[in-house]
């Protein structure tokens, strides 16, 4: 089965040894995707818009091994603290409210860095 990957390009990608996201066949997943930047972390202290900024990215990675955030079967969001939710489910509601993807949504409490309120994961599968 061939195999496709789109690199991370921050300093966790080389230090912990993985892809932004991988493609095998017709199925899609994407690493746990933040909002962290060369400079730190985009947006402190707003949990939409770095939800906005991981879901920008999620969608660059899925277009790069030609799929689209419509092919998503399942997001999976990490909080730090779950007091964040509504905001988080807005954004992810804006991009996601047609194609509804199988969610779950969980309290992780400490990302990794304690700047960060919110990482998501994703699965797509493209149509055979």
């Amino acid at each position: 089965m061939k195999r496709a990957k789109v690199d991370v390009n921050n300093k966790w990608g080389a230090a912990i040894g993985y892809s932004r996201a991988v493609r095998a066949g017709n199925i899609i997943v994407v690493s746990g995707t933040s909002a962290s930047g060369p400079d730190g972390v985009l947006h402190p202290g707003d949990a939409e818009q770095q939800t906005i900024v991981v879901l920008e990215r999620i969608g660059a990675a899925l277009r790069e091994l030609d799929a689209s955030i419509d092919d998503v079967v399942e997001t999976r969001i990490f909080l730090r603290n779950m007091s964040d939710w509504e905001a988080v489910g807005k954004a992810h509601g804006s991009v996601f409210g047609d194609i509804r993807p199988a969610t779950t949504m969980v309290q992780a409490g400490a990302l990794i860095d304690d700047g960060l309120l919110v990482e998501i994961a994703a699965t797509a599968i493209l149509a055979s």
